[in-house]
């Protein structure tokens, strides 16, 4: 593995998460591996758990790490090729080009704008950066994808169904939000639990929330409009917001508050574990009684973050002797 950008650059998905879980158990095994070396955090957007649980993946492999909140603790960045620059005072070209002469491995986080789809779903700003480091390039989150959140979103529900031992059920709905979010966390885990064939996935959304196509073409399972119905007998509900993708792209269509997650809607589960990436907004996407309750596995997989991300720069650096 050189970059890593989706789940397309992982070899084999049941062996990372094993080989992630031994990681759990063993945090510090490979602190011999980051002796002088320098891993990069870059982000375009706001982040706590990405940022933090990176931090403590290069603590335990024993490296240094810088972190650069971009526009702030630097100068404007232009992303735009062929700008007259009268504004911003660095161009993208340069800026990565020096930060990834500052360290060994460069992590990059950036969101979409949701207002041109093309122009998101091509990840044009991610594919620029990709082209000007000088070193690999971690996706911490891009345009469409977050396949370190979905990482760990596969270890957990490892960890709580006996490792694929036998069958379980995923079910990924959509929740209400009062803000457009983006796609990434949905088109990763799509990406991601269909590599597991253990796993019965279904997705949940209301009419008009289609998503990208890209992303759903090879996607097998069910989709319901009836939220009730794909709950039925689920392992985990994995509760999560997205905007309109395909009709009135990037904007809020349905703000029922019908899609939250209620106590009495996982009474149709199979006492059912509750996922949400985390950050969550309570009582608008998921009831405290939910969340609060021995069934939510919130923490565990933010905590897994760190072992999601340690595996991957372990994977880099192994590749890089």
């Amino acid at each position: 593995m050189y970059n890593f950008f989706s789940v397309k650059d992982v070899v084999n998905v049941y062996k990372i998460v094993k080989e992630s879980l031994f990681l759990k158990k063993n945090p510090y095994s490979f602190k011999y591996i980051g002796k002088n070396k320098t891993i990069g955090l870059v982000f375009f957007n706001p982040s706590l758990r990405t940022r933090i649980s990176c931090q403590k993946a290069a603590f335990n492999l024993g490296c240094n790490i810088w972190v650069l909140n971009v526009n702030k603790d630097s100068w404007n960045i232009e992303m735009n090729d062929g700008t007259v620059m009268k504004t911003t005072q660095e161009h993208l070209k340069e800026a990565i080009s020096v930060m990834s002469l500052y360290c060994d491995i460069l992590g990059v986080r950036t969101f979409p704008n949701l207002l041109n789809k093309n122009y998101d779903y091509e990840e044009i700003i991610f594919k620029k950066i990709l082209r000007y480091s000088r070193v690999p390039v971690i996706n911490l989150e891009s345009a469409t994808l977050h396949p370190l959140q979905s990482l760990a979103d596969i270890i957990t529900i490892a960890e709580h169904s006996s490792f694929f031992k036998k069958k379980c059920k995923v079910v990924l709905s959509w929740v209400p939000h009062i803000k457009p979010l983006p796609h990434s966390v949905v088109n990763s885990l799509i990406q991601w639990i269909t590599k597991i064939k253990e796993i019965e996935f279904c997705i949940t959304y209301p009419e008009q929330y289609d998503l990208h196509e890209k992303f759903i073409r090879d996607y097998k399972g069910k989709i319901y409009y009836n939220q009730n119905k794909a709950l039925l007998n689920s392992d985990f509900v994995y509760a999560k917001n997205w905007s309109s993708c395909v009709v009135k792209y990037g904007k809020i269509l349905c703000k029922d508050r019908k899609w939250m997650i209620t106590k009495e809607k996982m009474k149709l589960t199979n006492k059912a574990k509750f996922m949400h990436c985390l950050p969550v907004r309570r009582n608008i996407v998921v009831e405290d009684s939910v969340l609060d309750s021995n069934d939510s596995i919130v923490l565990q997989q933010a905590e897994n973050r760190i072992y999601a991300s340690q595996i991957i720069f372990l994977k880099i650096f192994q590749s890089l002797l």
